[in-house]
Order: structure tokens, then sequence, then C-alpha cells
């Protein structure tokens, strides 16, 4: 199944159009608070920000490494941990500054998923 479009509350009428993101949208995070989603962009190796109450995009799309597939939010709302899959690294987003903090972060083969726990341990 692809996203083809977002929606957020209030539910979406008919008449609303679809919240533009980035190429082969991929993944999904909501951030704690509510305000903002976070979308991995497959193709275009970034990731898009979007205001959850007005439904439009925040700034330009984040440039993140090669194949962005899933993403998770800290409990507090940070970061952003985005994996890789066609580099096999994971990038961090500080969500303050919608800016990928570099140096990427170097892990196996395949990256395909990520969770965070309640406590960040």
């Amino acid at each position: 199944m692809e996203i083809q479009s977002l929606s957020f509350a209030p539910p979406p009428t008919p008449s609303d159009p679809p919240i533009p993101v980035g190429d082969a949208p991929r993944g999904i995070a909501i951030t704690p608070d509510g305000s903002r989603a976070y979308v991995t962009n497959l193709f275009d190796n970034t990731v898009s920000v979007i205001n959850t109450a007005t439904n439009t995009v925040i700034g330009a799309p984040i440039p993140v490494g090669q194949g962005p597939i899933r993403i998770a939010i800290t409990p507090d709302g940070s970061r952003a941990y985005v994996t890789n899959i066609d580099e096999n690294s994971l990038s961090v987003i500080d969500t303050a500054t919608n800016t990928e903090i570099l140096p990427r972060i170097q892990v196996g083969d395949f990256p395909f998923d990520i969770a965070i726990t309640p406590n960040c341990v």
C-alpha cells in the first residue's frame, strides 16, 4: 500500500486537496504534541514536515541519507530518526531547526524500520 495523500483532523472532505510531499512517501511520524507530521520521501532522499493544524508543508524538504524509508520521533519531540535503506545509515533530525545532525550513524544492512522506547533507553 502506498501513501497517496495525507489528511489530519478535522476529517477531510471530498474537496480537501492532498498535501504535496516528495516522491514515494513511505514513512510518517507525528510529534508528541500532534503539531507536526514528518514524512520520508524515498526517491527524493528527503523528509517533508507538515503543520497538522493547517495541513500545509513547512519549509523545504529536509535532505537526509539515500533511501529514507521509516521514521520515529523521540518522546520529547526533539529528534526524528530516519532509516536510510540504500546506504545502511540512520539520519538524526533536530526538530527545532528541521535540519539533519551530521555525521550519519552507520548501521547494519537494510535498515528498514525503527522504534524508540518511551524512556529512550
